[in-house]
């Protein structure tokens, strides 16, 4: 029995994490880039304004993004940006910027 409970688990999680990848479109974050570029530049690599964001793990992107709207991360700037997405925006943009290296 604990062998079951065990393997349904790790499906479950495996499930979960695949989700998360495979959640956000990134041609559809690419076309919703334009802002971000303005501070984290135009391929996400980074400026003195604002940090690299291309690389980025899509499911920590999304938190951040998320955390913000919320106000647990401060930052006028970022919090005034996600307040203009939808959790589909996020996921794409998240999506997006995990494929840039």
């Amino acid at each position: 029995m604990n062998r079951l409970l065990l393997v349904a688990m790790m499906m479950g999680a495996l499930g979960i994490a695949g989700t998360a990848q495979a959640a956000g479109d990134a041609a559809a974050g690419k076309a919703k880039s334009a802002a971000c570029a303005l501070c984290h530049g135009p391929n996400g690599e980074g400026t003195q304004v604002g940090p690299k964001i291309a690389g980025a793990d899509p499911a920590r992107a999304i938190q951040a993004m998320q955390d913000f709207k919320s106000g647990k991360r401060d930052n006028a700037m970022m919090k005034a940006q996600a307040a203009s997405l939808s959790d589909a925006d996020v996921a794409n943009l998240a999506a997006y910027y995990a494929s840039l290296k």
